[in-house]
């Protein structure tokens, strides 16, 4: 059975940036999503090997790594080797397993193509980047790096020099789930080629529902006022809380907010938080199923997790990559099942689809073989369904939408009561509304977070904290 990708945290310290080619200080940047979500870990849970054995027509480098000091041995640069790309990413499992497995499907067609990886962390990634461009020398960048899609528009924006515009590439853009290009798109240009899926889903467990009176199809396409009384007779039928979450954190409700359509900003950069028409029914159905115990708060990651695996929950709702935890007990194999999201009541625009995480891939102004690259992309994150077949197994779900179609999508999974599960995640993410990130999204988010906190933990005004998340969001930035 495929193993689904990483669990992604994000931590997010908040990052000042100036104006582009302005020396920038670094403040803090913490991104630990032991996934965070988040697409794609940051912390670089590299705990294994690399890629399968390449073939004769191909060859990898993959000796480099990154421990955040200085002597790490990274490549740094464009590679003088004509038929030779150089990459940074993390996460060998996964990421890293994917570039070099699109390399091995490249070369069958083009002979002595390889590519030279070096495994860096998502966080000292963007770190290197400021340091470039603050030097003003790009030289020392590859010609390939990967980009945490929520991290994408505040370095499209400030440090646009680093990227190559891929909008006339020949990449057909409109095969990709369009929430997802979103990421990458600045001022109607594509700078990005999309990669891993982070569509939300809801996973419950079958045997609950069934002691409950209910079926998974009764959690499909519903509102959160009908989740909400069906969360309910869950508990009083099984003792169990339906939902879990880290105290704290607002996965669910940014979730939740992009589910609307909604973001935390405005489409000229301003602010969006006290004026946003979801963001306080959102607080207010979370608050409500705490105070009913439909939906348990712990306090760390190792927690959520466990109280998935030990039956102390009877679900979870999360970017697709939660999966992997989920199989991770085979006792409950046959147990699960995966639907869509509640979609709020009363809000225009809203849907039961949504995303947490994902990354995308970024052809750097310093790559000297463009062309290459652009073909490299376009033959196998952008064109390839044998690539996305191969990748699944490790968990990387596509967000391109001819993977889909294919029969290795359209099998059953045994875990998950026996459905195509890859197919319907794929169906998902071209359903999810996109929403605005902006230079400042984790200034935001973590603003919404401590507001959240207050709320919960110490029963704090929800119209003072949104009010408060918007002044603090505003005063990061200048304004």
């Amino acid at each position: 059975m495929p193993v689904f990708g990483r669990v992604n945290k994000y931590i997010s310290g908040g990052y000042t940036f100036m104006k582009r080619k302005i020396v920038a200080v670094v403040l803090a940047s913490t991104m630990v999503f032991g996934m965070t979500a988040c697409g794609s870990s940051g912390a670089g849970d590299s705990s294994n090997t690399g890629s399968d054995a390449a073939t004769d027509n191909t060859a990898t480098d993959n000796t480099a790594t990154d421990d955040g000091s200085e002597d790490a041995n990274v490549t740094e640069g464009s590679s003088d080797d004509e038929n030779t790309l150089t990459v940074w990413t993390w996460d060998p499992n996964f990421n890293i397993y994917a570039i070099e497995k699109a390399a091995e499907i490249y070369a069958k067609d083009h002979p002595g193509f390889k590519v030279d990886v070096s495994e860096i962390k998502s966080d000292d990634i963007e770190t290197r980047l400021t340091t470039a461009v603050s030097a003003g020398d790009l030289s020392t960048l590859p010609d390939i790096f990967l980009m945490q899609d929520n991290s994408f528009q505040k370095y499209a924006t400030n440090y646009p020099d680093i990227f190559t515009d891929l909008t006339d590439s020949g990449i057909d853009f409109s095969q990709f789930s369009q929430a997802k290009v979103a990421y990458s798109t600045l001022d109607g240009k594509n700078y990005g080629v999309p990669f891993d899926n982070g569509a939300v889903i809801e996973c419950l467990r079958t045997d609950m529902l069934e002691q409950a009176g209910y079926t998974i199809d009764d959690f499909t396409d519903i509102t959160w006022s009908d989740f909400m009384e069906k969360a309910k007779v869950v508990k009083e039928k099984t003792g169990q809380p339906i939902l879990t979450s880290q105290a704290g954190s607002p996965d669910l409700v940014m979730e939740m907010l992009q589910s609307c359509g909604e973001s935390l900003f405005n489409e000229d950069g301003s602010v969006n938080i006290k004026d946003n028409k979801a963001l306080k029914p959102i607080l207010e159905i979370y608050q409500q199923m705490v105070a009913d115990g439909t939906l348990v708060e712990v306090t760390d990651w190792d927690q959520y997790i466990a109280s998935i695996n030990n039956s102390t929950v009877a679900g979870v709702i999360n970017g697709c990559w939660i999966m992997a935890s989920i199989v991770a007990n085979d006792d409950q194999s046959g147990q699960w099942a995966i639907t869509n999201m509640p979609k709020l009541d009363g809000v225009d625009g809203a849907t039961n689809y949504s995303n947490n995480g994902g990354s995308s891939w970024v052809i750097s102004s310093n790559c000297q073989k463009q062309d290459l690259a652009i073909d490299f992309m376009k033959s196998t994150f952008a064109g390839s369904t044998d690539l996305y077949d191969d990748i699944i197994s490790k968990g990387a779900l596509a967000t391109w939408a001819p993977a889909g179609d294919t029969d290795v999508y359209a099998q059953p999974v045994e875990f998950f009561s026996n459905e195509a599960v890859y197919a319907k995640i794929v169906d998902f993410a071209t359903k999810t509304p996109s929403n605005i990130t902006g230079p400042f999204y984790y200034d935001a988010r973590d603003a919404v977070g401590v507001a959240l906190s207050n709320i919960i933990q110490s029963g704090a005004d929800m119209d003072d904290e949104i009010a408060t998340a918007q002044d603090t969001v505003e005063f990061n930035m200048g304004g």
